[in-house]
C-alpha cells in the first residue's frame, strides 16, 4: 500500500456541543481550536475540534450530521477510544463523578485503567502504562 497515514481524528457524535465541552475542557483540559456554528448566524453550535498535547477530537452534533451527511446520521454511532496517559491519578480526579463503565484495573499488557461515558455515550479509556 502506497503512502502513510498521517494522523487519526475521531469525530464523536453529540447532542449538543455546548453541553458537552465542559466535560472535555473543564475535566481533561482540552482546547477548542475551531468551532463551527450549526447554520450560518446560528448561536449552536454544529462541530468543534477539540486539542490537549498530541490529541485531536472533534464533535459534530446530530443535527449537523444531518445537514452535511444525511445518509448517516440517523444510524447508531458510538465510539471506544484508548487514550494513553501520563498520570493516571489526575484522569481519576478530572473524572470524578462521572459514570465509570471500566473500574480502575491493572491489565496484563501493563496499563493502569479506568473507563468512562462521555458525552453522546461513548467510552473513553485511559490508560497509563508500565515503562
Amino acid at each position: 500500500m502506497r503512502g502513510m497515514m498521517q494522523k487519526l481524528s475521531p469525530v464523536l457524535f453529540v447532542d449538543s456541543i455546548e453541553a458537552a465541552l465542559p466535560f472535555f475542557r473543564e475535566r481533561l483540559g482540552f482546547t477548542v481550536g475551531v468551532s463551527v456554528p450549526l447554520r450560518e448566524g446560528a448561536a449552536e453550535l454544529g462541530f468543534v475540534i477539540l486539542s490537549r498535547d498530541a490529541v485531536e477530537i472533534m464533535l459534530q452534533t446530530h443535527a449537523s450530521v444531518r445537514l452535511d451527511v444525511p445518509a448517516v446520521a440517523d444510524q447508531p454511532s458510538r465510539a471506544f477510544l484508548f487514550l494513553e496517559v501520563e498520570d493516571i491519578e489526575a484522569i481519576v480526579a478530572a473524572v470524578r463523578g462521572v459514570e465509570v463503565v471500566v473500574p480502575r484495573r491493572k491489565t496484563f499488557y501493563g496499563a493502569d485503567e479506568i473507563g468512562v461515558r462521555a458525552p453522546g455515550g461513548h467510552v473513553l479509556l485511559f490508560a497509563q502504562m508500565d515503562r
